[in-house]
């Protein structure tokens, strides 16, 4: 069975199959803020979706990380760091790529177990 979470006509924000939810590109509501508010923002995003789905943070298995500029690598990381519980590290991939529009800094996709 497929559950399909914050469907719109072009994208779902998250879709569950089996025992694995796979995420969207997750960007901030508010794309005014800087990395580290940005990363917050999607963060907060990743545990709602997850928990939508019936998971959470420590079931991530692997995340792609896009920045704008990788420059700002430090900052993400912070946040980052503050947010996944140790020892629940997944695999994770951090690129820096044009991003949908200019004033996003970050983006974040993740594939979890549920």
């Amino acid at each position: 069975m497929i559950k399909r979470l914050e469907s719109g006509p072009r994208m779902s924000q998250a879709v569950a199959h089996g025992n694995t939810v796979y995420l969207a590109g997750q960007v901030a509501d508010d794309p005014s803020m800087d990395v580290a508010g940005q990363t917050r923002q999607i963060l907060a995003s990743i545990d709602k979706l997850l928990a939508a789905a019936g998971s959470d943070k420590t079931c991530i298995l692997s995340a792609t990380i896009y920045l704008a500029e990788i420059s700002t690598f430090a900052q993400m990381n912070a946040e980052w760091d503050a947010w996944v519980p140790q020892g629940h590290t997944p695999a994770r991939a951090t690129v820096e790529a044009r991003l949908a529009a200019p004033q996003y800094k970050v983006e974040i996709q993740v594939i979890a177990a549920v």
